[in-house]
């Protein structure tokens, strides 16, 4: 929690290690595993970030194109967000 006593932290530096321990999370009851982690590292991690983790994640045998429940890609749910610009940007480096 940021306060006075702890400040806000922003544009952090997040090394490879860091990136990539996004790679071992666990998904939520019968979700897919590889969807799961998509949505995780979207949501916590800057584009540039993300970027060099989806690069991890392909170089680990991971399906980008991993589907929610209702056979979804990441990339079709966030498509319309405003700032998924460079998310998208990243993943079509790597599809």
């Amino acid at each position: 929690m940021a306060g006075p006593s702890q400040p806000k932290v922003v544009d952090e530096v997040w090394s490879d290690e860091r990136v990539k321990r996004f790679l071992s999370m666990e998904a939520y009851g019968d979700a897919s595993h590889d969807y799961h982690v998509l949505v995780k590292a979207y949501r916590g991690m800057r584009a540039d970030d993300f970027g060099r983790f989806l690069g991890f994640f392909k170089a680990a045998g991971r399906d980008l194109n991993a589907t929610d429940k209702q056979g979804r890609t990441l990339w079709l749910i966030i498509k319309t967000q405003r700032l998924a610009g460079p998310y998208l940007d990243a993943a079509a480096a790597h599809l």
